[in-house]
């Protein structure tokens, strides 16, 4: 991924959030039937190795697991938030007219090393626990208990672990840092009040970080 300076976000708790905040990353590997990709749930354990890790579960129908040996590098795609910015949306476009469309993101990328665990305690491990992150916010969260024991048991015999040890990990953070603060702030403010969450109010943050250091 192409990270100019000035979108490089070097953070790694605010990374580690991000991958907890959005959970569905895209596992992308390159190996014998060549170049696939994957949308899957992780669950991240901050505290695995130096840069943590990512656990995850896939369909045992499902080739990736078969495709891949251990040890092979793979890239777990993780994206945040993203908008188009319209250049009517700087106030400095309607002074010098040297504005033009941009769309801004919020992404991190994570480089490791992949291993199969095609056992049936580590998988049972890993659906327990998103199942608990994710039903968190359930007013009655649902556990694994609350189906028959031999349903589950048919389940988890039917899908494969998957665990990664993150080598490298990268963040963008493209939010018009490159403009004036009040055009990262105008824009930042239409796209709130059009419902934007994610976008939106990064962008705010950044115009006030900027006013602050210009």
């Amino acid at each position: 991924m192409y990270v100019p300076p000035h979108f490089d976000e070097p953070d790694r708790e605010v990374l580690y959030d991000l991958i907890e905040n959005n959970a569905l990353g895209v596992l992308i590997t390159h190996a014998a039937s060549g170049l696939d990709a994957n949308h899957i749930p992780f669950e991240l354990d901050r505290s695995a190795g130096e840069l943590g890790g990512l656990r995850c579960h896939v369909a045992r129908s499902n080739p990736v697991w078969q495709d891949v040996s251990t040890g092979d590098e793979v890239l777990v795609v993780f994206r945040a938030a993203d908008a188009y910015i319209s250049p009517q949306w700087y106030p400095s476009k309607h002074e010098f007219h040297t504005q033009v469309p941009t769309w801004n993101y919020l992404v991190a990328h994570a480089y490791g090393r992949i291993t199969v665990h095609d056992d049936e305690r580590f998988v049972r491990r890993n659906v327990a626990k998103l199942t608990h992150r994710h039903e968190a916010t359930q007013p009655v969260p649902w556990k694994m208990g609350d189906a028959p024991r031999d349903f589950i048991d048919s389940l988890v015999k039917a899908i494969v672990g998957l665990e990664i040890e993150i080598t490298r990990l990268v963040g963008k953070a493209k939010l018009s840092q490159t403009k004036e603060p009040r055009d990262i702030r105008n824009a930042g403010e239409v796209l709130v009040a059009h419902g934007d969450r994610g976008v939106g109010p990064a962008m705010l943050a950044t115009a006030l970080l900027k006013s602050e250091r210009d």
